[in-house]
């Protein structure tokens, strides 16, 4: 907007101006925009992905009690949950395989980025997850997260356009 008058610069609409669809994908677009740009609550996507992998092959929503994180160098990352299925408590551990090249003062500051954001084996219940089924675990806790995702740009969105 120019500062002799209250109209926006030839060429330039206001979000406001544009029509309802228009501006409804635009929300949408920004809140999935942020939505990746964010892994949630300031958890790592390691421990994130640890436990939706539970939760899969539970197939339920476990209460999870803080994540033990364990940094071991070269020899890789576990992260230790506790959690409980009704009155039923559990325990599961996720090994992450050292991923780094060379260290960097990002790693210095968050530990968890020398790792690989997949684990390479997991251990619920005292039962390890075989290479398949491991594989077919992840790949149901990216989807998931890839529907927890669209639901929460969703209302982001639906909010956005409601005021």
């Amino acid at each position: 907007m120019s500062a002799s008058t209250d109209r926006p610069a030839p060429g330039l609409r206001t979000i406001q101006a544009a029509p309802p669809r228009l501006r409804a994908g635009a929300a949408m677009l920004l809140a999935l925009s942020l939505g990746l740009g964010c892994s949630g609550a300031g958890e790592d996507v390691r421990v994130t992905l640890c436990k939706d992998i539970v939760a899969v092959q539970t197939s339920a929503a476990p209460a999870f009690e803080a994540p033990e994180i364990r940094t071991r160098g070269y020899q890789g990352a576990e992260v230790r949950l506790a959690y409980r299925v009704g009155d039923r408590p559990g325990r599961a551990t996720c090994f992450y395989a050292h991923d780094a090249v060379e260290d960097t003062a990002d790693q210095l500051a968050n530990p968890l980025n020398a790792y690989a954001t997949s684990p390479e084996r997991v251990i619920i219940a005292g039962e390890a997850l075989s290479r398949p089924a491991l594989a077919q675990a992840v790949k149901q806790a990216m989807l998931k997260q890839g529907r927890q995702l669209v639901e929460d740009a969703g209302d982001m969105a639906r909010k956005a356009v409601a005021q």
